[in-house]
């Protein structure tokens, strides 16, 4: 086999090099992985995209000519998107407002999905214009999983979501007020409490602007996500995600800006604005603390700008 020169974009490799050995075994080992797919599923591997931070994702050709989207998921760690989630998220979509699957394989964590186009972010809508789009995928996404389902439960998101939030909380030095933190645990326990498997249906996780691209294979503008964090939850999980962007647009007046997103969000989709403003708040909380974590502070405490104005409601 010929040797191949693998280039990563910045974020995967600041990523995989918290892995230590682990991850320098995973990135010497990419090149020859590539070059035992691309024999057993008959395609032409190309450039890599930028764009992710959790995998290695390039262009690919298949042997009919079409062409497709390949991505090798770095090795497991604290804060990734669990692989078989997110292979068994698209298999349940089958292309319904996902990126379809074409090949996986669990063992090589490897996944070869339809080519999609440009990212919602880069295409120069306004806000309300993304939230719309956001939420007519996201409708067409929304499947009802039955209540065997081996994905992680919105009970068990809540639960994880607030230990996460408290580890951070004390670790930073309680970045916000302790009445911030007493309403973003008690709103927790308000959704381990709202989860009903009977209703539930299987939400993307992280349905940002970046995580939906433009579908080119429909003749009028159509849009599907992709990188989904799959599990099984309220509807209302998805919309935390818009509720907790664009945070910039926020700040003039958090409450009232924020009080009339969430009922855009409600109208949009019939989903209860009060689960919508819970989950918010939650996301806010997480998103804005994880920024100072890792070192984007100006980032983060706007975040958390916007999350203690919430708090005083």
């Amino acid at each position: 086999m010929r040797e191949r020169m693998i280039e990563l974009p910045w974020a995967v490799r600041q990523k995989v090099a918290t892995l230590g050995e682990e991850g320098l075994w995973w990135v010497e080992g990419l090149g020859e992985l590539i070059e035992v797919l691309e024999q057993e599923w008959d395609m032409s591997v190309g450039k890599c995209l930028a764009g992710g931070s959790e995998a290695y994702v390039a262009e690919a050709r298949m042997g009919d000519g079409s062409e497709a989207i390949l991505k090798l998921a770095m090795p497991e760690m604290v804060g990734n998107t669990v692989f078989e989630n997110e292979v068994q998220t698209f298999a349940v979509a089958d292309g319904h407002g996902y990126a379809r699957l074409i090949r996986h394989d669990l063992t090589r964590r490897a996944m070869l999905l339809e080519r999609l186009g440009t990212p919602l972010m880069d295409l120069g809508y306004a806000t309300n214009t993304q939230i719309e789009i956001i939420c007519t995928t996201l409708k067409a996404a929304w499947t009802h999983r039955p209540p065997a389902s081996l994905l992680q439960t919105g009970t068990g998101v809540a639960e994880a979501l607030a230990n996460f939030i408290t580890t951070l909380w004390e670790e930073l030095g309680r970045p916000v007020s302790k009445r911030a933190y007493h309403k973003v645990l008690s709103f927790a326990r308000s959704r381990e409490a709202a989860f009903d498997p009977q209703s539930a249906v299987l939400v993307h996780g992280d349905a940002h602007s970046g995580n939906i691209l433009q579908d080119l294979s429909q003749p009028q503008p159509a849009f599907k996500f992709i990188d989904p964090d799959g599990f099984v939850a309220e509807p209302a999980y998805d919309l935390s995600i818009p509720m907790r962007e664009w945070c910039d647009e926020l700040l003039a007046d958090p409450v009232s800006l924020g009080r009339e997103r969430c009922d855009y969000l409600s109208h949009l989709t019939g989903v209860d604005p009060q689960g919508i403003w819970e989950w918010g708040f939650i996301q806010s909380m997480s998103h804005g603390l994880f920024l100072l974590k890792v070192g984007q502070v100006q980032a983060g405490r706007k975040v958390l700008q916007v999350a203690e104005a919430w708090a005083r409601v």
